[in-house]
C-alpha cells in the first residue's frame, strides 16, 4: 500500500510547478470565451515564456488550430526575454507560413520582446506594441549567458543580422534599424519603434488594437488580405498543463540533472534490490528527462557513452578491477555529458556551471555505492553456518561444545572437557573441531 502512495506523491510533486505556472499565466488574461458556432473567432494566443522547444511547439499548434477553425485573425500577445535561436526560427517559419493573418502584439504594459522575441515580432505581417513596452537587445549570447567569442561570434551575428533585416524588408519596415538590434544590441520603446518604422501600431489595449486593425490590408504568402474582426468573438488560447510542463522541462540543464538523478536511482536499485524508493524516483526522473530530451537536440553518441558509464559502474560490483572500471565509468560519463547536447544551434549547449558539479556529485555517489557494496561482499559473514567457521569453541562435555554463547553437537574425539578448539567445518548440526 505504501509503494503506490509514494509513486503518486512523487508524481504530483514533479507536476506541481507546471500546474502553478499554468495558474499564474491564466491570472494575467481574461477568461476564455466560447466560440460561437455561426462564426469563427479571433484567436488571441498568450505567449509569456522563454523561446524554447516547448513554447515553439505550443505556438505551432495554436497557429494550426486557428487555421482549422478558419479564424479571421490571430493575435500573439508576446512577452518574452528571448531564448534559443533554433526555436525562434521554428516560430518565425510558422508565422510566415500561416494562412491566417498574424499580428504580434507586445503586451501588456511593461512587457518586452527581447532577443529572439524581436525576430518573432518582425516576422508578423503586423507588428504592434503596447505603451511602456520595448523591443530589441537581440545580440546573440551562449547558452550559459556569456558572449560568443572568435570567428563563431562573427558568423552567428552576421547570420542573425541578415535574418532580421530580411524579416523587416518583407513587411516594409526599417531593415537597417532592425540590424542594429543584433549588431549593436539596440533596444527601443514602443513610440520610438513606431516613429522609426520598426513597428506598425501602438495600441493601449486589445480593443484599441482591433479598432486600428479594422480594414487594414496585409501581405501574406497567398496574397493580400483585408483584416476585419467585426462580428467575431474573441478566443483566448492559453498553454495547457502539458505545454507548461514541456516548456519548463525543455531546458538542457534541467533535463541533464533529471537524467543523472534517474541513472543514480536506477543504479542504487540494481545494487540494493528491494530498496524501492530510489528505483521509483530514478524511474520517474529518467522518464521525464527522456521526455524533455525529445524536444532538444540530443547526441546519440553522448547517450551511449553515459549508458556505457552506468554499465561499467555495475560491472565494478561484479569484477575485481581494483577501481579501474569505476575510473573508466567516470571518463565515459564526462565525455557523454560533454557531447550529450548538440551545440550547432546557439544556446543548446550544457553550461559548465551545471555539468561539473553534477558530474562530481554523481561520480561520488557511484564510487560510494560501489565501495560500500564491495566492502559488504568482502566482510566476514555474521550469520549462518559460514559465520561459525574459524570461531572459538570450548568443550563442555562429551560431544558438546559452546560456540558464540550457544551449545552445539561436535566431534570431540581427542578433546577433553575444558579444552579450547576452533570450528573447522559444519556438517548439518554437527561441528568438526581442531585443537
Amino acid at each position: 500500500m505504501k509503494q503506490p502512495l509514494v509513486c503518486i506523491a512523487l508524481f504530483v510533486t514533479l507536476l506541481l510547478p507546471a500546474m502553478l505556472a499554468q495558474n499564474a499565466n491564466s491570472a494575467d488574461v481574461p477568461p476564455i470565451q466560447p466560440v460561437p458556432a455561426q462564426s469563427a473567432a479571433v484567436w488571441v494566443v498568450q505567449l509569456s515564456d522563454t523561446i524554447n522547444p516547448g513554447s515553439a511547439q505550443y505556438l505551432q499548434n495554436a497557429l494550426e488550430g486557428a487555421a482549422r477553425q478558419n479564424a479571421p485573425l490571430i493575435i500573439i500577445a508576446l512577452n518574452t526575454p528571448g531564448g534559443l535561436v533554433d526555436s525562434m526560427r521554428q516560430m518565425v517559419q510558422a508565422i510566415m507560413s500561416s494562412p491566417v493573418p498574424v499580428v504580434v502584439y507586445v503586451s501588456p504594459a511593461g512587457a518586452h520582446a527581447a532577443s529572439a522575441g524581436a525576430f518573432i515580432m518582425l516576422a508578423a505581417p503586423v507588428a504592434a506594441m503596447a505603451p511602456a513596452t520595448n523591443v530589441g537587445a537581440a545580440h546573440p549570447v551562449s547558452g550559459s549567458g556569456g558572449n560568443v567569442e572568435g570567428h563563431m561570434a562573427d558568423k552567428i551575428t552576421n547570420d542573425l543580422a541578415a535574418l532580421v533585416a530580411s524579416l523587416a524588408k518583407q513587411h516594409g519596415r526599417n531593415s537597417e534599424l532592425a540590424m542594429s538590434l543584433v549588431t549593436e544590441s539596440k533596444s527601443l520603446d514602443a513610440h520610438e519603434a513606431l516613429q522609426q518604422g520598426l513597428c506598425d501600431i501602438v495600441a493601449k489595449d486589445l480593443g484599441d488594437l482591433l479598432a486600428q486593425l479594422e480594414g487594414r490590408k496585409v501581405k501574406l504568402s497567398s496574397g493580400e488580405k483585408l483584416l476585419s474582426s467585426q462580428g467575431h468573438a474573441i478566443y483566448f488560447h492559453q498553454p495547457s498543463m502539458r505545454d507548461n510542463l514541456l516548456s519548463m522541462l525543455a531546458n538542457p540543464s534541467l533535463a541533464y540533472i533529471l537524467f543523472m538523478i534517474g541513472l543514480a536511482g536506477i543504479y542504487f536499485e540494481l545494487t540494493n534490490p528491494g530498496a524501492i524508493f530510489p528505483g521509483v524516483v530514478g524511474g520517474l526522473c529518467l522518464i521525464i528527462a527522456l521526455f524533455a530530451m525529445s524536444t532538444l537536440s540530443v547526441s546519440v553518441t553522448g547517450l551511449l557513452l553515459i549508458g556505457l558509464a552506468l554499465l561499467l559502474f555495475v560491472l565494478e560490483l561484479k569484477v575485481a578491477s581494483h577501481g579501474l572500471l569505476s575510473i573508466g565509468g567516470v571518463v565515459a560519463l564526462f565525455l557523454g555529458s560533454f557531447m550529450l547536447f548538440n551545440t550547432d544551434d546557439l544556446g543548446l549547449g550544457l553550461s559548465w556551471k551545471v555539468m561539473l558539479p553534477t558530474l562530481l556529485l554523481i561520480s561520488g555517489f557511484f564510487f560510494a555505492v560501489a565501495f560500500l557494496a564491495g566492502r559488504a561482499q568482502l566482510a566476514r559473514p555474521v550469520t549462518g553456518a559460514e559465520a561459525l567457521l574459524g570461531a572459538s569453541a570450548t568443550v563442555i562435555g562429551p560431544g558438546l561444545v559452546r560456540v558464540m554463547g550457544e551449545i552445539w553437537h561436535a566431534d570431540t574425539t581427542n578433546l577433553n572437557t575444558g579444552d579450547a578448539a576452533q570450528v573447522e567445518a559444519v556438517k548439518g548440526l554437527t561441528l568438526t573441531l581442531k585443537k
